[in-house]
């Protein structure tokens, strides 16, 4: 029989890594690839069970994930993120999936629970994304926004994940500051035009009409004009980050 591991990244990560691990309970290894915690993230894994293997993150996701998969045990794998929920019809899903070995590429549904308001639209509606597969042929690749590949057919699973986002906005404009640069440095390293006009002045008012507008965002009400507003502040920032590194050391 196959056997699942799931991985999950984890840096100071105390709030949320025991209902996290609670969720992944099925699988037969948990594996916590750990940027050197200086809270209870550590103490806390191990007493749930999970395997605990300290590395460090070096701002690239990408790395981070490679090495998780080459050290795991089992014949699948699945990424989750510390603020991520396995719900039982999904973990039931996964389960049969793993047990029958058929090769495929599993594609889950995210929902996002916030602690404080209700917002399913624009920025934070339910996506889509790819978790599941064997580890054989696997390999993530994207510094920033990485994605798993592997050569098998995708399947889109029924049961649901759930995100359980930002405790304050604290700690999301740390995100924020964080995704912003590092995608900033990545433009540059790409080799990334980035014209003044096009990319710092219209793409923000193309990004708050898509998501505000097209994607729904207004329905979510003075939430989801905030998250609206903030996605535009995300495009143009990151875009401003990127043109200055071009022509200075990014300072003003």
């Amino acid at each position: 029989m196959s056997s699942l591991s799931v991985i999950i990244l984890a840096k100071n990560e105390e709030k949320n890594i025991g209902d996290c691990i609670k969720s992944a309970k099925f699988a037969d290894e948990i594996l916590i690839i750990d940027d050197y915690s200086t809270d209870s993230t550590v103490s806390i894994a191990k007493t749930l069970g999970a395997r605990v293997v300290e590395h460090s993150l070096n701002d690239s996701w990408e790395s981070q994930k490679n090495f998780a998969i080459s050290i795991t045990t089992g014949e699948w794998i699945f990424f989750l993120d510390a603020d991520e929920r396995i719900s039982s019809n999904l973990a039931d899903e996964i389960s049969k999936i793993v047990q029958n070995n058929t090769y495929i590429c599993g594609i889950v549904r995210r929902y996002n629970q916030f602690r404080h308001y209700t917002a399913t639209h624009g920025s934070v509606r339910p996506d889509k994304v790819l978790r599941l597969c064997p580890k054989k042929g696997a390999h993530v690749v994207g510094r920033i926004h990485e994605q798993l590949k592997a050569p098998y057919e995708e399947k889109v699973l029924s049961g649901k994940l759930y995100h359980h986002t930002y405790e304050n906005w604290e700690q999301y404009f740390r995100k924020f500051n964080q995704y912003t640069s590092l995608l900033a440095q990545q433009y540059v390293e790409q080799k990334k035009t980035i014209r003044f006009v096009s990319h710092i002045l219209l793409r923000p008012l193309w990004a708050f009409i898509k998501i505000y507008l097209i994607q729904g965002g207004f329905k979510d009400g003075k939430i989801g004009f905030v998250l609206s507003m903030n996605h535009a502040f995300y495009t143009f920032t990151k875009y401003v980050k990127a043109y200055y590194l071009y022509r200075s050391d990014g300072e003003l």
